[in-house]
Order: C-alpha cells, then sequence, then structure tokens
C-alpha cells in the first residue's frame, strides 16, 4: 500500500483546493492511504519562506490577477466556493492544534472541511471562538473538551513538531504531500502527478 502524508493548513485557499483533490484521488484509489499532518504554515514560512510576506507587500498586478482567475478556475472544476475573507490573513493556530483533536476522535475529515468551508467559502473568521464552536458542534465533538485540549502543551507540541519537521523535510509551505516518505509535492495542481506516478507503480 503506498501513503500520502499530506500537510496543510487550513488558512490557505490553495490547501482547500489541494483537500478536496486529495480526498477525490483517494476515493478512486483505496489502497492509498492518506496521512493528514496539520501545520501552522506562518511558522513554515518564518523558517524558509520569507518572500511570501515580501510578496503580498509587493504584489506583481498582471500576476495577481492571474492568480485569482486560476484559483476560481480550480474551484470551478473541483466544486467548492472560494472567497476573499475579510480577515486575511488568519490566525489559524487554535484550528489547526484542533485538527489534532479531530484526528484522535477520527474525524479530521469533516472538521478539516468544516473549517475550510467557513473561512473560505462563508467567509467567517475561523480564530474566533465562536466560529470554532460551531464547527466542533457540527462535527460532534464535545466544545469543553476541545478547548481545553487545545491549550494543553501536547496539542501545541504536536502542531510545532509536524511543522519543524516539513522544514527539515524540504518543505516550504502549504500544501505540501510526500508519496512514500520522501518523493515530495507542493500544491494542488501536482495531485495529478501523484496519480500518473501511482498508476505507474501499479501497472
Amino acid at each position: 500500500m503506498s501513503k500520502i502524508e499530506f500537510f496543510f493548513d487550513c488558512s490557505s485557499p490553495w490547501t482547500y483546493l489541494a483537500f478536496e483533490g486529495i480526498e477525490d484521488l483517494s476515493s478512486r484509489c483505496p489502497d492509498v492511504e492518506i496521512e493528514y499532518r496539520p501545520i501552522l504554515v506562518g511558522g513554515v514560512f518564518n523558517s524558509v519562506n520569507p518572500s511570501v510576506y515580501q510578496n503580498r507587500d509587493n504584489p506583481v498586478p498582471v500576476k495577481q490577477a492571474y492568480g485569482k482567475k486560476d484559483m476560481q478556475d480550480w474551484a470551478t472544476l473541483l466544486g467548492v466556493k472560494i472567497g476573499e475573507p475579510p480577515v486575511f490573513p488568519v490566525n489559524s493556530v487554535k484550528a489547526m492544534r484542533g485538527a489534532f483533536v479531530a484526528l484522535d476522535a477520527g474525524c479530521l475529515v469533516p472538521y478539516a472541511r468544516q473549517v475550510f468551508q467557513r473561512y473560505w467559502s462563508e467567509l467567517a473568521d475561523i480564530s474566533q471562538d465562536e466560529v470554532l464552536e460551531s464547527i466542533v458542534r457540527d462535527v460532534g465533538l464535545n466544545e469543553t473538551d476541545f478547548f481545553a485540549k487545545i491549550k494543553e502543551q501536547n496539542y501545541k507540541d504536536r502542531l510545532r513538531i509536524n511543522t519543524e519537521e516539513l522544514v527539515k523535510r524540504g518543505g516550504f509551505g502549504s500544501p505540501t504531500m510526500y508519496l512514500n516518505d520522501d518523493d515530495m509535492y507542493f500544491g494542488n495542481d501536482r495531485i495529478a502527478l501523484i496519480e500518473a506516478k501511482l498508476k505507474k507503480a501499479n501497472a
């Protein structure tokens, strides 16, 4: 069985696209294990990719315009809605610590999908407790338990460890995927390359 590690932060619209793309891939390739690895992408940028901040401060207008079109083309293809949240970038630390709570409870996929949808489709501020509360209720987690756990050192450490691991393995943003441990791919559009390699290996 092949394994895909999916390092992700819900604060990225391209990661939302990749999340839905990797879920589609898993439905077509049931013999592939998807291991979801929550990270804090800001920590990655601060460590190895500060150019992201420079590009935000000084965007290239024509590239920015095309990027918006490209994103909407991908959203249409995958059947999702991506808007422009009034709070961007957003502090996703609580949501991403919460991803480990959902992971432990066996509901990571519905939890992550809700976080993506609330932020990118409904334009809600996922740094706010009341927004997270509604997500937690919707996926069947206990609110009191959830908010207690994301304050614990264990959950803080797990997010930090994943983030540091991604940097050590050569990652520089979200989404980053590894096929069978060391074959790295970055970006939602690389899922097609992963699928092609899987098909070739199984031919």
